[in-house]
């Protein structure tokens, strides 16, 4: 399981629908939170627009991204929910 540094850009590698979030989406890796009662780490992620602005900012466990690639490309997705 990954563990990126602060501040780092990530993706997601499954949807979050409860944020309207889907697989693929980038987002910056603000902090790494522990379960409460010993389960997977959390990850506070932020999510802009394209223009910079904060969309959103979610909690997903660890296994819920992974590193970006030199192989992967941008694309562009509207938020469902708000």
């Amino acid at each position: 399981m990954m563990t990126p540094d602060l501040y780092t850009d990530v993706a997601l590698n499954r949807d979050i629908p409860e944020a309207g979030l889907r697989c693929g989406t980038v987002a910056a890796f603000i902090d790494r939170v522990p379960h409460p009662q010993g389960g997977e780490d959390g990850a506070i992620l932020e999510v802009f627009s394209v223009t910079g602005d904060t969309l959103a900012v979610v909690t997903v466990p660890l296994s819920s991204i992974e590193a970006l690639r030199d192989d992967d490309l941008f694309s562009i997705q509207r938020l469902t929910v708000r």
